[in-house]
């Protein structure tokens, strides 16, 4: 059975990983090199109430991380969000050195400030732990002067400014991961391709054999077919190619439908069926939004 251990503050989690009291309650950072990162927590999953930003680096060690085995010989970049479970397998001794940084942020650290809301916005919070950052040495060195800034900040100068410079560091951290996080998108070049190959595929298999119409496909189902999280599948295809997942699902199904439309004697009624649409309707209405033309008025050219 599988044991969940709650860590609901900054506090417990410097408890379990053997280090003095946090000197601030709501935000900490520590070095991984201080502490055993992968010690045993008496439990096989983790759930943070608090921000959870870490880079890891271990020489010579492979660990599974969530399905996915990862070399942490280079940066490795996570970020995990309060209520979401984590898990870390390790699969080979650990190696020396070993090191990175880790950064807990409470969200009540963040309450009355603007990036209470907009931290949201950032979507690799939702990513799975199997789509984590990897970083140049030029990118780590740049993150790592930004928490550096912050861990200054909280250790030694705690006044009324304190929380607003610490407030914009995590801003500009956050800011930095995201365009990192678009470069990897690109420069990864075979992943992505093969994520937009299968992508393809997976749509062409379904609308092709949706023959008891079994709806329409979600982002889910795409998601699933490639092995990544629904937000983080939208991201990637938004990068590469200036559409979301859901906006490839729509683009396959306008170009299956376009076909029947041209090439069959199938109802409007029949290819809305067919494509996996309950309404008529909806087809209709979806088609024209995308095409210009309604389903009769396309036909019509084509007679």
């Amino acid at each position: 059975m599988t044991k969940v251990r709650r860590l609901k503050s900054i506090a417990e989690y410097h408890k379990m990983k053997g280090l003095p009291a946090p000197d601030h309650p709501l935000i900490s950072v520590f070095d991984y090199d201080s502490v055993d990162c992968f010690g045993e927590s008496g439990a096989d999953h983790l759930v943070f109430d608090f921000y959870h930003i870490s880079i890891k680096r271990v020489e010579g060690a492979r660990f599974k991380y969530g399905q996915k085995d990862y070399d942490f010989s280079n940066g490795v970049m996570f970020f995990i969000a309060p209520n979401q479970v984590f898990g870390i397998e390790k699969i080979a001794e650990i190696a020396q050195p070993r090191s990175g940084w880790l950064l807990m942020i409470h969200p009540d650290f963040l309450w009355k400030t603007s990036l209470a809301r907009t931290i949201r916005k950032y979507d690799f919070f939702n990513y799975d732990v199997n789509e984590a950052l990897f970083l140049s040495e030029k990118e780590e060195a740049t993150l790592l002067t930004i928490v550096k800034n912050i861990e200054q900040e909280y250790r030694n100068n705690i006044d009324r400014f304190s929380q607003n410079i610490i407030i914009s560091q995590i801003e500009t951290l956050l800011n930095y991961s995201e365009r990192f996080y678009q470069r990897q998108f690109i420069t990864r070049s075979k992943n992505t391709h093969q994520v937009l190959d299968e992508v393809e595929k997976a749509l062409e298999q379904y609308f092709s054999e949706n023959e008891e119409n079994s709806g329409l496909p979600g982002v889910q189902y795409l998601a699933d077919k490639v092995n990544l999280s629904p937000v983080y599948l939208s991201a990637l295809l938004k990068s590469l190619t200036g559409q979301t997942a859901q906006q490839h699902i729509h683009e396959k199904l306008i170009e299956k439908a376009k076909e029947k439309l041209s090439t069959t004697e199938l109802s409007i009624s029949e290819i809305a069926y067919a494509l996996g649409f309950e309404y008529s309707q909806s087809f209709s209405k979806l088609f024209k939004n995308k095409v210009g033309l309604s389903p009769q008025e396309f036909r019509a050219g084509f007679q």
